[in-house]
C-alpha cells in the first residue's frame, strides 16, 4: 500500500492549521490517515511546528513519499536530514555516534538560526512600536500648539482687561454719562408741561374779568337811575 505523508487542514476560515499525516495516497485530503505524525500552525510568528522525529524517520525508511509542503516542513526540523544520516549509518559509511553528532551540531545550528530571526522579529516588533508612540506623540504636541495659538488672541484681550481696570471716577463718569444720554430732557418738558397751563391760567383770568365787567354794567345802570329821580326832584 503506497503511503503519503501530507497535511489535513483544520481549523476556521482564514485561520487554517494542519496535521501532518501519514495516510493512504486514495484517501481524501481531510479523510482517514494511518498515523499522525505532527501539527503545523501557519498563524504565528514563525510558524510553529510540531513533529514526532522517530516516527516520521520509520515511515519515510519504509518508502513512505511526502508531499512538497510536507518536504519543506520535515527538511526544516531535520527529519530528512536524519534520514539521510541514518541511510550512511545503513551503507556502513559512518557510525551510529557520527551520525548522532553531526545531527546535534545541525540541530545546534538550526536553533540558533531560529533564534536569531525570533530576535529580529521582535526588534522589528519594538522598532515598529516605538515609532507609532513616537507619531502619535508628535500629533499630540501638534494639537497642543494649535490649541494654544487659538486661545493665545482670548488670553491677550483678557489681561489688557486685567491691566486697565476702570477707576471709580470713570466709572461714575461713564455711569453718568449713560444717565444723561438715557434720561429725557426735563426742561424741555417742563416747559411743554407749563405752557398750556399758562394759556389756561389767561383764558381764566380774561372770563373772569369779562364776568366782573358784565356785573358792573348792571350795577352802574343802577346807579344811574336811582340818581336821575333824585336830580328830576332837586330840579321840581
Amino acid at each position: 500500500m503506497p503511503v503519503r505523508i501530507r497535511l489535513q487542514r483544520h481549523g476556521k476560515k482564514g485561520k487554517p492549521f494542519y496535521w501532518i499525516v501519514a495516510a493512504d495516497v486514495r484517501a481524501k485530503r481531510d479523510g482517514r490517515f494511518l498515523e499522525k505524525l505532527g501539527i503545523y500552525n501557519p498563524n504565528t510568528n514563525p510558524a510553529t511546528i510540531e513533529i514526532d522525529m522517530d516516527q516520521s524517520v520509520q515511515w519515510l525508511n519504509n518508502g513512505a513519499q511526502p508531499s512538497e509542503t510536507a518536504r519543506r516542513i520535515l527538511s526544516y526540523k531535520g527529519v530528512l536530514m536524519k534520514h539521510h544520516l541514518m541511510g550512511g549509518v545503513r551503507k556502513g559509511a559512518l557510525s551510529e555516534e557520527e551520525a548522532e553528532k553531526k545531527f546535534q551540531a545541525w540541530l545546534d545550528e538550526k536553533a540558533q538560526k531560529v533564534t536569531q530571526k525570533t530576535e529580529g522579529l521582535e526588534k522589528a516588533r519594538e522598532e515598529a512600536r516605538a515609532k507609532a508612540l513616537e507619531a502619535e506623540r508628535e500629533a499630540n504636541e501638534k494639537r497642543k500648539a494649535a490649541a494654544v495659538e487659538e486661545e493665545a488672541p482670548e488670553a491677550a484681550e483678557a489681561e489688557a482687561t486685567a491691566e486697565t481696570p476702570e477707576t471709580p471716577e470713570a466709572v461714575s463718569a461713564e455711569a453718568e454719562v449713560e444717565a444723561v444720554e438715557e434720561a429725557p430732557e426735563p426742561k424741555a418738558e417742563v416747559a411743554e408741561a407749563e405752557a398750556p397751563a399758562a394759556e389756561e391760567a389767561k383764558e381764566e383770568k380774561k372770563e373772569a374779568a369779562a364776568e366782573e365787567a358784565k356785573e358792573e354794567k348792571p350795577a352802574a345802570a343802577a346807579e344811574e337811575a336811582d340818581k336821575k329821580p333824585a336830580a328830576d326832584s332837586e330840579e321840581k
